[in-house]
């Protein structure tokens, strides 16, 4: 029987080493260049554009900017952020209706609570004159902890309006990702309001958090819903190696720590397994990890060598990525924007264009040059 075992563990070891094509990254066949738009930020995590060509910043330390006609303008009101290690202010996107309701969402490390340290919340507020009013927080993680590492956290809405965030496992791997009665480590799935809708996974399971949509997560700082399938696609940091791209599933576990392909950074064995029948396999994963953050899924024709791929930005290696998809297989990978420095966001804006959020720059607007002769 233990025999029997070892053969089947060792032939999922071949077939997950088999099932991704080897991807080095390659220089890109076209050159771009950037055009900085707003200078001078420190790390900013997130940004989005209103109706009006202004862009809101979300500045990790807390601070939220308002970049209109060509000056860096401070919102008031933002809740106080618990600004230590990867917590801070992160991300914020608009409400599919915004221009007929106002909702503009962020999430945060919020130290509100019992206990000292933080945790990842997701409010909602509107924009008055500067000023955030309104203010709703709709779902805070718990409990706090004094812990800086692994808070995400993306957010998208899908096609049907639901409103998905996600929450790393807060560098609590052994008790957090697995179970579903415990906050982080989760991608979680709300109604616009933040009530629970009816159908979520896990809404009649005992002492469930009834939020969770998919579980088995550790550190997911990129989010997105795929165009054309309407899909919520992620990637999450792996420990030393094993940084993955998954597409979500209802009520599905996705692994951490049971399966990676990643160590730990002392270079000691996590697990020797990477797949399970009972749990979902990425549809690709760097070896060694590449610290990805930022994701978008090119639609713009204003790029066609970027058209219907995946942009993702590299904390570790600073450069932009280009990941070239066939369905939903990673086939190539080029290097753009070599040594602009860590990348920590990247959208396509209303009008067509790439923007990329760099720490220690600013935004930067991509600009596509000429093919590589």
């Amino acid at each position: 029987m233990k025999f029997n075992l070892l053969i089947i563990n060792i032939l999922l070891l071949v077939f997950s080493a088999c099932a991704q094509k080897d991807t080095t990254i390659e220089p890109s066949t076209y050159t771009y260049s950037v055009e900085t738009v707003v200078d001078d930020l420190q790390i900013p995590w997130g940004m989005a554009f209103l109706p009006d060509g202004s862009m809101l910043i979300t500045e990790k330390s807390g601070e939220l900017i308002h970049f209109i006609d060509g000056k860096k303008q401070l919102v008031q009101g933002v809740p106080t952020v618990y600004n230590r290690g990867q917590g801070g202010l992160l991300d914020i996107v608009l409400h599919p209706n915004y221009e007929q309701n106002g909702w503009i969402y962020f999430t945060y490390a919020s130290s509100e609570g019992d206990s000292d340290g933080g945790n990842t919340a997701i409010a909602r507020a509107k924009l008055d004159d500067n000023q955030l009013t309104s203010i709703e927080v709709l779902y805070k993680a718990g409990p706090n902890t004094t812990k800086g590492q692994h808070f995400g956290s993306r957010i998208v809405f899908d096609k049907e309006g639901y409103l998905y965030f996600s929450a790393g496992e807060r560098g609590e791997r052994d008790i957090n990702p697995q179970d579903i009665t415990r906050d982080n480590g989760k991608i979680y799935r709300l109604n616009d309001d933040g009530s629970i809708p009816k159908d979520n996974p896990f809404v009649d399971e005992l002492n469930a958090k009834n939020a969770i949509y998919s579980y088995g997560h550790r550190n997911p700082q990129g989010m997105i819903l795929h165009p054309q399938t309407g899909k919520v696609w992620i990637h999450e940091h792996g420990p030393k190696g094993g940084d993955e791209i998954n597409i979500i599933k209802k009520a599905a576990n996705y692994g951490w720590p049971i399966l990676t392909y990643g160590e730990n950074y002392s270079g000691t064995s996590i697990t020797s397994e990477t797949s399970r029948p009972d749990m979902e396999d990425p549809i690709y994963y760097w070896v060694p990890s590449i610290a990805p953050s930022g994701m978008v899924y090119v639609t713009s024709d204003k790029y066609p060598h970027l058209k219907n791929n995946l942009l993702i930005g590299s904390l570790k290696f600073q450069y932009l990525e280009l990941d070239i998809l066939e369905g939903e297989k990673v086939i190539k990978r080029e290097k753009l924007l070599e040594g602009i420095g860590r990348v920590r966001d990247i959208r396509q804006a209303p009008d067509g264009l790439i923007y990329i959020a760099v720490e220690g720059l600013g935004i930067v607007k991509l600009i596509a040059t000429e093919i590589k002769k």
